[in-house]
């Protein structure tokens, strides 16, 4: 089982799926006349809000330009943890094109369902920031919002994982004096419902692409006859050989992934002949 190096990337995607939700948030300010001031776009940065607390505290000169200013956001994987609720046939597989390994046939195991809890940190030194910052995320959440991420890009497998909001906490441990910094901390809790794949692993089966199916007129094969063949191929969309005609010749050049139709056939029986399927001719 253990041995096959594999490294999709999918913990990384969804870092950053969760960070680039929050890369365009501003915040602005208005004089007593509601004339604005400015606008400013609230930075945000992957680590633990300590990090930047202990930065904000440690800065003896309120008004350094190289200071860490607020606004801003910081956000951290909290958990991992298995979603037994979601959870698909472990024997389960389905067939997949690779891209990346021309156009080759894979087969691929049923995804496992993970989830990964994340904290989004909001620092603000005034409390109307942090309300701004709070309104231009919380509408979008209800309390889950949907995200496309191209989990494993070589197959094309892009799913929705969805971003549930759980719960939103406030913090201010402002007791100091007039000289120590203030930072009120939003911390908003989500879990993204990610999958993780595995291996993908080559197949020597190819692709089916012919369904057929005998109808008999008792349950008992043996000395039933036959009353009816249901034969199902698929049915090409597009000119696939250039000859201004979609005809049977097109059908036999689908290839895996493409959008194709279906060709269904019913043929009626009178004899008492069986299908060989290891010869594939009825006897």
């Amino acid at each position: 089982m253990l041995g096959n190096y594999f490294y999709h990337e999918i913990i990384r995607k969804t870092v950053i799926a969760f960070g680039t939700l929050f890369n365009d948030i501003h915040v602005r300010h208005q004089d007593g006349a509601g004339n604005d001031l400015g606008d400013l776009k609230v930075p945000i940065a992957y680590g633990p809000r300590q990090k930047f607390l202990a930065r904000i505290t440690q800065q003896a000169e309120l008004n350094k330009a190289t200071q860490i200013t607020l606004p801003r956001m910081s956000f951290e994987i909290t958990n991992i943890s298995y979603d037994s609720a979601r959870k698909a046939g472990i024997t389960q597989t389905f067939k997949a094109v690779d891209k990346e390994d021309g156009d080759k046939m894979k087969k691929v195991f049923m995804p496992v369902p993970y989830n990964l809890g994340f904290d989004l940190n909001i620092l603000v030194k005034l409390q109307d920031d942090g309300l701004q910052i709070l309104e231009q995320i919380l509408p979008f959440f209800q309390p889950g919002f949907n995200i496309s991420i191209d989990l494993v890009k070589s197959i094309g497998e892009k799913r929705d994982i969805p971003m549930v909001l759980n719960s939103i906490q406030q913090q201010d441990d402002y007791e100091g004096d007039f000289a120590t910094r203030r930072a009120l901390i939003y911390t908003l809790s989500f879990t993204a419902k990610t999958f993780f794949f595995n291996f993908i692993a080559k197949t020597p089966e190819g692709l089916i692409k012919k369904v057929q199916l005998d109808y008999y007129s008792d349950t008992n094969t043996r000395t039933a006859k036959r009353v009816q063949r249901y034969t199902v191929v698929p049915k090409a969309k597009k000119d696939y050989n250039d000859d201004d005609v979609i005809d049977t010749a097109d059908d036999a050049l689908i290839e895996p992934g493409d959008d194709f139709g279906f060709t269904e056939t019913s043929t009626f029986f009178g004899d008492a002949k069986d299908f060989a399927p290891n010869r594939g001719v009825d006897i």
